[in-house]
């Protein structure tokens, strides 16, 4: 397989939106580690523009860049080893060291805990038990690296019982047709709207089958899709439907959220649309961002190797970065526009130098979802 520039700087965006949307959730009134004093109810209107394909989109890719890793060449274990050291590893790390400031900072500003961070280290965070609610230790927003691994075993499991692509050519025909918009559109409404109504993920793992239901599929379909030209090819095609269609309902959605919004649930039948127009949006915007990657991204640039590598480390540090500062902030009661705008620097300051520092330090490195670094023979 080639490398697909495209899909590795929609991997790249996908997470520069992900560190917007998590500061957005400071400001937004729906729950969070942390919140701002004063909650701003419009910010739900850009916030939902984005989280209906948000995660799904980083599950594609990754199911497809989970494709060019096991053509490498190494075999199914081979494959299976390599991605449990490289998330499993950094998953460890940043339960003991990265994520315990989120919980401490959400049970004193949110639970009237009483205790100093260190007191919180030494005697609540590994109590393996419930404080004030918080199940400890936690691994917070790296559910993710969670899921992603789980998914990419029972990957590896299900191409040792069926054989390598045993079922491409169903999904070429299928897929490689305006079906490949529609069939998970429609899998998706069923799931919000019927299978699942009004439930939220967990993201716990064993008790998270809505998150299951909608971001699995999404990864076999990324594997699937990395062996299929003629899926792509009607990507390309669709793209511009699905757009306008995705824009259509993203204002249905706006529409239901500012007369119903935060928690305030709608009369029937607009939560059932709300959630159908949702599903649809999301999935009708990740064909249309792969469309026009596959059209106008797959190029190489002199930056896309280093933020390609350098995700991975934001996705770890940036949560507790957000989380931290905003904590310090609240004190100080400052306007809305002037703690974003902190939030915004620090995080993508204290990111950048999270993994500059970290990619030169050879023991650190894995530690931070990078690689170890090739050991090169010296001839004299």
């Amino acid at each position: 397989m080639e490398r697909h520039f495209g899909l590795d700087w929609l991997r790249i965006g996908a997470f520069g939106l992900l560190i917007l949307y998590h500061i957005g959730l400071v400001f937004v009134p729906w729950a969070y580690h942390v919140k701002t004093a004063q909650p701003l109810e419009w910010v739900a209107v850009p916030m939902l523009a984005l989280n209906s394909w948000r995660l799904l989109l980083l599950f594609v890719v990754s199911g497809y860049a989970s494709r060019a890793l096991l053509g490498k060449g190494s075999g199914l274990a081979g494959f299976a080893a390599n991605r449990t050291l490289r998330l499993i590893v950094p998953l460890l790390f940043g339960i003991l060291i990265v994520v315990p400031l989120q919980p401490w900072v959400e049970l004193t500003t949110q639970r009237g805990y009483p205790h100093d961070f260190g007191h919180f280290l030494r005697h609540d965070y590994f109590r393996f038990g419930r404080v004030a609610g918080i199940v400890l230790p936690t691994w917070q927003h790296l559910w993710f690296v969670v899921y992603l691994w789980f998914y990419t075993i029972l990957l590896a499991v299900t191409v040792a019982a069926l054989g390598r692509w045993s079922l491409q050519r169903v999904f070429d025909r299928v897929f490689g047709t305006v079906l490949v918009w529609l069939i998970p559109a429609a899998w998706l409404v069923a799931v919000s709207a019927w299978l699942f109504p009004g439930i939220g993920p967990t993201n716990n793992l064993v008790d998270d089958l809505v998150s299951h239901a909608q971001y699995l599929p999404g990864f076999l379909f990324g594997f699937a899709l990395a062996g299929s030209p003629a899926t792509l090819a009607a990507m390309r095609r669709w793209w511009p439907w699905a757009l306008g269609i995705g824009l259509l309902c993203y204002a249905v959605v706006v529409a239901i959220e500012l007369h119903w919004p935060g928690s305030t649930t709608p009369s029937w039948p607009y939560g059932i649309l709300f959630a159908s127009a949702r599903a649809v949006q999301g999935w009708s915007i990740i064909v249309a961002l792969i469309g026009l990657a596959d059209s106008y991204l797959n190029r190489d640039h002199p930056w896309r190797r280093m933020l390609t590598e350098a995700v991975f480390p934001f996705y770890i540090i940036h949560q507790t970065i957000i989380v931290g500062v905003e904590g310090a902030l609240l004190p100080f009661a400052l306007p809305p526009l002037v703690e974003f705008l902190i939030l915004l620097v620090a995080t993508v300051g204290g990111c950048w130098a999270f993994y500059a520092i970290g990619r030169e330090i050879g023991w650190l490195r894995p530690l931070i979802g990078l690689r170890l670094r090739e050991r090169r023979e010296v001839t004299v």
